[in-house]
C-alpha cells in the first residue's frame, strides 16, 4: 500500500528531500581565482617583463587563477631614469590594479625595483599591499664595483664615484639615487634626492605621512644572499650596511632602525618582517630559482 502511494505521488518525496539535497550532492570545486590576491611584479635595472617568465610560471602552477601583472615600464636603459620619475610611472600603473582588489595585493619587487616599491608604499596614502616581497634589493644602498657601474661610469671606481653621484647631474641616474658611500656620509645625506628621503635620514615635510603610509603594509619579506655578486654589501637586502670602516652593521644596528625613522622597528615589533637569506644564488637568478620561490616567496602569496 505504501509502495503504491509512493508510486502515485513521487513529487511528495521530492519535496520532502529538497532541503537535504545540499547534503547529498558533492560540493562544487572551490574557485582559486577568488582565493588568491593579485600579484604585481616590478623589475630591476636593465630588466623587462620577459625576465620574469619563470616566476610567472611558478605562481600559475602553485596558485592557479592568480592574477599576475608584470609591469612593463622603464625597461632596459629606461631603467636608468631618475627613481622619482619611475615611482610616478609605476604609481599610475598600480592604482587601478589595487582599486579592483579590495582584499589587497602582493608586491614582488626585484633589485632596483625594490626601492621603487618601497617609495610607492611611502607616497601612496591608500595602498592595500599585503605582502611586500623585496627580492635582492639594495634597501640600504649600494657601494660596490659591478659590471653595471663599469659600463655606466667606465672611468670611475667606487672610491671616487661619489664625485659624480652626489652632484645634481649624477642624481639624474637611478643608480646614483641609491649610491651610498660610507666614507662620505655627509655628502650622501645632503645630495641624495631619493634614498636619504625614503629612509627618513633627512628631514622633509612629508616624513610623518610617508612613515604612516609605509606602515600600512601587512608584511615585509626580505630576500637576499652572500653569493649575489651585485648587491654590495649583500646585507643591504636586509637593511644592513657598512659603517665608515666597511664593517657591516645589521639592520638592528642601523640608525634608521634605532630611530624608527620610516617604520622598520615598528614592523619588526609587530612580527611583520620576514628575513629569508639563501646562499648559492647569483643576482640574475633570484626570480628563476624554483627552490627560492618555494621557500621564500610562495608562502606569502595568500
Amino acid at each position: 500500500m505504501l509502495g503504491l502511494w509512493g508510486q502515485r505521488f513521487p513529487s511528495v518525496w521530492v519535496l520532502l528531500l529538497l532541503p537535504f539535497l545540499p547534503l547529498l550532492l558533492p560540493a562544487a570545486p572551490a574557485s582559486h581565482s577568488a582565493s588568491y590576491k593579485p600579484v604585481i611584479v616590478v623589475h630591476g635595472l636593465f630588466d623587462s617583463s620577459y625576465s620574469f617568465r619563470h616566476l610567472l610560471e611558478y605562481i600559475n602552477e602553485t596558485h592557479p587563477g592568480t592574477v599576475v601583472t608584470v609591469l612593463d615600464l622603464f625597461d632596459g636603459r629606461e631603467s636608468l631614469r631618475p627613481l622619482w620619475e619611475q615611482v610616478q610611472g609605476f604609481r599610475e600603473a598600480v592604482v587601478p590594479i589595487m582599486a579592483k582588489a579590495p582584499e589587497g595585493v602582493h608586491l614582488i619587487c626585484y633589485s632596483q625595483g625594490g626601492l621603487v616599491c618601497r617609495a610607492l608604499l611611502s607616497v601612496m596614502d591608500e595602498h592595500n599591499v599585503d605582502s611586500f616581497i623585496s627580492l635582492s634589493s639594495p634597501q640600504m644602498g649600494q657601494y660596490g664595483d659591478t659590471d653595471y657601474l663599469k659600463w655606466l661610469f667606465p672611468t670611475s671606481m667606487r672610491s671616487n664615484l661619489y664625485r659624480i653621484c652626489y652632484s645634481p647631474w649624477g642624481q639624474e641616474f637611478s643608480i646614483c639615487n641609491y649610491w651610498h658611500d660610507p666614507h662620505h656620509d655627509d655628502l650622501y645625506l645632503n645630495a641624495s634626492s631619493f634614498l636619504a628621503l625614503i629612509n627618513g635620514e633627512r628631514d622633509h615635510p612629508n616624513a610623518t605621512a610617508w612613515r604612516k603610509n609605509f606602515l600600512r603594509v601587512g608584511r615585509l619579506v626580505l630576500i637576499g644572499g652572500p653569493d649575489d655578486g651585485v648587491i654590495t654589501p649583500w646585507q643591504s637586502s636586509f637593511f644592513g650596511f657598512y659603517d665608515a670602516n666597511e664593517t657591516v652593521l645589521e639592520m638592528e644596528e642601523q640608525l634608521v632602525y634605532l630611530r624608527d625613522s620610516f617604520g622598520l622597528k615598528t614592523l619588526l615589533a609587530r612580527g611583520a618582517i620576514v628575513r629569508c637569506p639563501m646562499a648559492g644564488i647569483a643576482h640574475t637568478a633570484w626570480h628563476s630559482n624554483r627552490t627560492l620561490y618555494e621557500t621564500c616567496i610562495e608562502p606569502w602569496l595568500s
